[in-house]
């Protein structure tokens, strides 16, 4: 969804001369089609790779889970992360430089998350309609590049928000479930609960290979909006350059622009509190928005068809692995 989501490689325009052919760019011969079914190929055998490492990860857990059997103080993972009272409020935030705008852009980002899609005419398409999940667009250009907004629902059972909003956040497990990350770099360590990151993305050729630099903020929602709801989360990211901050298209990455919510309410059985409610008791709904710039040129028509087949794939793999991950664990809310 990156982070920075979007998980997809963003295609654009290649910054070397406009005289080689056979890669990414205005003067590139390479037919869309063909444009299209290099780009899906590369973005297959990414997702085999991750299967496999998730066999092998598997098979390696499974031996050791064995092994800690006979072990008289195993090492586990099933404890909830220790973070300060103010985690989610932003309180040690606010004295940086960069607050002013964090603040505001998840401000207006959640207001319009919030929003419904189909109504008043507002352009929403739906794309993608499977189950719980559903995907809408809207298609916008800017310059001729594609910066179609994309905004998702899911319910999924069995995990709260935090857990959710958590998972997306840290970058421990981004490369976990963000398929195409190659590098992740935290270049400004903010506050425990606001980090800003430089992502480097997997080239896949004939696309130009691409990085993105943004802030990432997690907050626990307080305005008593969501009517019903146990607890609200967010995890907002969006683009920023400072001068203290990599500039970019430097060197071999052409810039990712983006800005990216992920909304995460639960919601708890009838006559369940945060103290009794096991994991059946536990219904999360997700909302999930981002428009991305990817940067330079490529054809509408192939970002379009690409963007239709992997979001829906991306949004899939990702609630999948925190309901995996947290199936096992205290409940964290």
């Amino acid at each position: 969804m990156t982070n920075a989501s979007t998980t997809l490689p963003m295609l654009g325009r290649t910054m070397s001369s406009p005289h080689v052919v056979g890669t990414e760019g205005p003067h590139s011969t390479i037919p869309e089609d063909e444009f299209f079914d290099a780009v899906e190929t590369g973005l297959d055998k990414i997702e085999e790779d991750r299967q496999l490492r998730v066999r092998l990860k598997y098979q390696s857990q499974q031996i050791s889970n064995v092994s800690s059997l006979h072990s008289p103080n195993p090492e586990t993972e099933d404890e909830i992360p220790q973070l300060s009272e103010d985690f989610g409020t932003g309180a040690q935030a606010k004295s940086h430089k960069l607050w002013p705008e964090i603040d505001r852009i998840c401000t207006e980002q959640l207001t319009q998350a919030r929003q419904g899609v189909g109504e008043d005419g507002n352009g929403w398409q739906l794309f993608a309609d499977e189950g719980e999940m559903k995907m809408y667009r809207r298609e916008e250009e800017v310059d001729g590049m594609v910066i179609d907004p994309l905004k998702s629902c899911h319910v999924v059972k069995g995990v709260t928000a935090r857990e959710m909003c958590h998972y997306f956040f840290d970058p421990a497990y981004r490369n976990d479930w963000e398929t195409t990350l190659e590098d992740v770099q935290i270049v400004d360590n903010v506050a425990p609960d606001t980090l800003v990151f430089l992502q480097t993305y997997k080239r896949i050729w004939p696309a130009s290979q691409r990085d993105a630099l943004f802030w990432s903020h997690m907050r626990r929602i307080t305005d008593n909006v969501d009517t019903g709801a146990n607890d609200v989360w967010i995890v907002c990211n969006h683009s920023n350059q400072n001068e203290e901050y990599p500039p970019a298209n430097q060197g071999k990455c052409v810039r990712i622009y983006l800005t990216v919510i992920l909304v995460c309410q639960t919601y708890l059985t009838p006559g369940k509190d945060s103290k009794t409610a096991t994991r059946d008791d536990l219904t999360c709904k997700i909302t999930y928005c981002s428009t991305v710039n990817p940067g330079g040129w490529a054809p509408a028509t192939v970002l379009r068809a690409i963007y239709k087949k992997e979001y829906p794939k991306f949004l899939k793999r990702f609630t999948g692995y925190v309901v995996d991950q947290c199936k096992a664990k205290p409940i964290m809310y």
